[in-house]
């Protein structure tokens, strides 16, 4: 269980927006630098923190990823975004970024529709 208090479909739509707007590219008004998918987002726990400050297993994104990959260094590297199990950790190795956001922005938005269904079911049966 994490012990982020910031709402999860929330933070899917802002690393959404933040990928949207051309988060993890190029900045005219900075060098280039390669970015990281969740790890170098305002999303992230951790982002603006050198010395990590909060542990992964703070952070909702956590309850994507499997068990076997909670102690991984990144775990959020390790969410699988597709049928076919790719992960960020797979995608950054074959160096082509605009297939990894094209993987990461359709992940985020079947994971928003997802909870906002689900949250919408919910509030029609009363539920909290």
């Amino acid at each position: 269980m994490t012990c982020d208090d910031r709402d999860i479909l929330e933070v899917l739509k802002e690393e959404l927006d933040f990928i949207d707007q051309g988060g993890y590219g190029r900045s005219v008004r900075t060098p280039w630098k390669p970015k990281s998918p969740f790890q170098d987002s305002l999303t992230c726990l951790n982002y603006g923190y050198p010395y990590r400050a909060h542990p992964c297993n703070e952070c909702h994104l956590l309850d994507f990823v499997s068990p076997e990959h909670h102690a991984a260094e990144v775990p959020c590297h390790f969410i699988p975004l597709n049928d076919a199990g790719e992960t960020i950790e797979d995608l950054e190795s074959g160096d082509n970024e605009a297939k990894l956001e094209r993987k990461v922005r359709d992940w985020l938005r079947g994971r928003i529709k997802e909870i906002e269904e689900k949250r919408a079911t919910q509030a029609i049966a009363g539920c909290p």
